[in-house]
């Protein structure tokens, strides 16, 4: 690993229209650890963001609130900014996309793409509501996905089997402002002719860092046809006009990745450093955080806009998986969906911090935040191993030698012994192997606690041996907090103050502190007590139900005749096995005993809310007589019902007193 290297790195751009929330703080606290590591070993790194502040989105919540979308993203912006500040987030720029230099780049870039023959234009027929009066975004419309027949998907991509495609090829679309079927309207759009990429694309998947689940996929989207991207929206928008247009403004998704550049052109120019990063990839590395829930715009679009228009790509994209609480989705309606604001009511920010970092690797797997688990975490690693180390060893140097430490180790064999894994754990952070990284550091800690109970300086006459022992032990400390620097930043300044020095890094955890006066022991993190825990959960379930009562009835149209409902033939049915499917994000595959009409196979888009072993012997609604759907993995021959509450799809369930095959009436 090198050193002294120039590094760019930024995260996925929070969009300005709602506060930050854990499920958010999983990419920060992972991108803030990595880029806190490399600081520390000495490289130059600059880490920038910015809020994504466009769209439709953005406008009707305005107009909901009565603000201009100006004062909304500005608002919101600086909420942002002070939730990621009392995570210890540290970015060295924070901007917004609604930068005049964002805007001046957004041009600069189009006009440059264009004039290149990238970019072309089109009449197309894009939904319509005619009850709002507005063109409806991608992600106002749903519906069932065209390719794997999915329901309740967006319309610009399937979350089930990760298609891409127009949101007028989704199947029975309905507008999420009225409720209703749209209506649709030609328009005159401008595209990004993003197949003429695709030699590129190709040759790019292969030489940049990008994990391998990601480099499959991507492979599997190249090998598809890619269509042109739509970077158009009509009027009304909230957003940039394009060059020499009235009513044209630039999809989100062109402006909002333009952002990191201008984010950085805005440091840069205040700061005089990395000049030229984005044009000469001599000037240094860059590195996007993502979730993978965006990977296709930022492997496939992003590099395309960047070699089209003359910049540089990044030289790795590292994505992550979501985030569950106690083994759900973030829900409001059970209480799984946790602000950032609303967890520091109630606990220490830094232990989410190493709570995160003691989960995550470098894998696109999701991770759980379980409450007991971060107890026990928190208490037994952090406070009962590593905090009481200090305490120990600082109590008997006050009570030995007045907070002097010795002039020499007890040991220095077994103090060079401790280091040896240093290495190790430094390349693993490197690799963003979290997990493995603490897991080695509690192993240190651990010795050290040992080294301390085998000596017993508690029972021993001899005060210059206590001292020694206890100066060797509080050493053992120092390096451990140093190590642990990167995720919990805060507890090092505390450690510093302690042992009166500043601005420790990495190599300071080599080389032991000898024969200097240090100060008192101080608590420096409390265990998480129960109670707090119950209290959050308490918190959240009162706030979310109050939402619920605020929340407005949607209107509910689209009558059917009562012959159209006997269609449906609906019958009870027992899910006997559940399985996980490999290369499937969404879906499991279930067998459903429908009593003497035998078994079906059943393929849901649950994955993401239950684990499968949870389904075996519940009893649900199944449409029995659906016609059987081909599908990339098998055939689906029937629907198991389940509802969308608050974005938790939940399994309608039976009594379990019905016969299985029972009919529905």
């Amino acid at each position: 690993m090198k050193t002294n290297n120039k590094i760019l790195v930024t995260s996925a751009l929070p969009y300005a229209n709602g506060p930050i929330h854990l499920g958010h703080l999983v990419e920060y606290i992972q991108t803030d650890i990595w880029v806190r590591f490399n600081k520390t070993i000495g490289n130059d790194v600059v880490y920038i963001c910015a809020d994504d502040a466009h769209g439709t989105p953005i406008m009707l919540k305005a107009k909901e609130q009565g603000i201009s979308p100006e004062e909304l993203i500005e608002k919101t912006k600086n909420s942002h900014e002070a939730d990621f500040k009392k995570f210890f987030i540290n970015f060295d720029h924070y901007s917004s996309t609604n930068s005049k230099k964002n805007e001046e780049l957004c041009k600069k870039i189009f006009i440059k793409l264009k004039e290149s023959g990238h970019i072309s234009q089109k009449i197309i027929s894009q939904f319509y509501d005619d009850k709002e009066n507005i063109f409806l975004p991608d992600r106002y419309i749903k519906g069932i996905c065209p390719k794997c027949k999915a329901e309740d998907q967006y319309g610009d991509s399937c979350e089930s089997c990760g298609a891409t495609y127009s949101p007028t090829e989704l199947i029975n679309p309905v507008s999420i402002l009225s409720n209703t079927k749209p209506m649709t309207k030609d328009t005159n759009h401008y595209f990004f002719n993003l197949k003429s990429f695709k030699d590129y694309l190709i040759k790019w998947t292969k030489e940049h860092d990008l994990q391998a689940t990601i480099r499959n996929k991507l492979n599997e989207w190249l090998n598809d046809n890619l269509n042109d991207w739509d970077i158009t929206r009509d009027a009304p928008y909230f957003g940039f006009k394009i060059p020499n247009e009235e009513d044209k403004y630039f999809y989100v998704w062109m402006d909002a990745p333009i952002g990191y550049i201008a984010a950085f052109e805005e440091y840069s120019e205040k700061n005089n450093r990395f000049e030229g990063i984005w044009n000469n990839e001599d000037k240094g590395q860059i590195y996007h955080f993502i979730g993978k829930d965006i990977a296709y715009f930022h492997s496939l679009f992003w590099p395309s806009i960047l070699n089209g228009a003359g910049y540089r790509t990044p030289n790795g994209i590292f994505c992550h998986g979501f985030l569950t609480v106690d083994g759900k989705k973030m829900s409001k309606s059970r209480g799984t969906f946790i602000k950032a604001s609303d967890y520091l009511n109630y606990l220490d920010p830094e232990f989410l911090r190493y709570y995160f970092a003691s989960r995550l690797n470098d894998s696109i797997e999701d991770i759980d935040l379980n409450f007991d688990d971060l107890t026990k975490k928190i208490n037994s690693d952090l406070v009962g191993k590593l905090i009481n180390l200090a305490s120990r060893c600082s109590a008997f140097l006050e009570k030995n030698s007045k907070l002097m430490l010795s002039k020499e180790l007890e040991d220095k064999e077994k103090f060079l012994s401790f280091l040896n894994n240093i290495e190790e754990i430094k390349n693993l952070y490197y690799q963003r192997k979290y997990s493995s990284a603490i897991n080695k550091i509690m192993l240190m800690t651990d010795t050290a606690n040992q080294y301390i109970n085998e000596k017993k300086p508690w029972s021993l006459d001899d005060l210059d041996k206590v001292q020694e022992i206890s100066t060797q032990g509080l050493n053992y400390f120092r390096t451990l907090v140093i190590l642990l620097s990167p995720v919990m930043p805060d507890l090092l300044e505390k450690v510093e103050n302690m042992l009166n020095e500043e601005n420790l890094v990495w190599n300071d955890s080599l080389s032991p502190i000898l024969n200097k006066k240090i100060k008192k022991f101080t608590t420096l993190k409390n265990r998480i007590q129960k109670e707090d825990v119950e209290k959050l959960k308490e918190g959240l379930m009162k706030n979310n139900n109050n939402n619920k009562q605020d929340m407005k009835v949607p209107n509910m149209s689209n009558e059917i005749e009562y012959d159209d409902f006997a269609k449906v033939n609906l019958r009870v049915g027992e899910i006997v096995s559940a399985e996980n499917i490999e290369g499937a994000d969404k879906l499991l595959k279930l067998t459903v005993n429908l009593g003497t009409l035998g078994d079906k196979e059943i393929f849901a888009g649950i994955k993401k809310f239950y684990n499968s072993e949870d389904l075996i012997g519940l009893k649900t609604l199944v449409v029995e007589n659906l016609k059987p759907k081909k599908m990339k993995f098998g055939t689906s021959s029937g629907m198991v019902l389940a509802a969308d509450s608050d974005g938790d799809i939940i399994v309608i369930e039976a009594n379990n007193k019905i016969k299985n095959g029972s009919k529905v009436k």
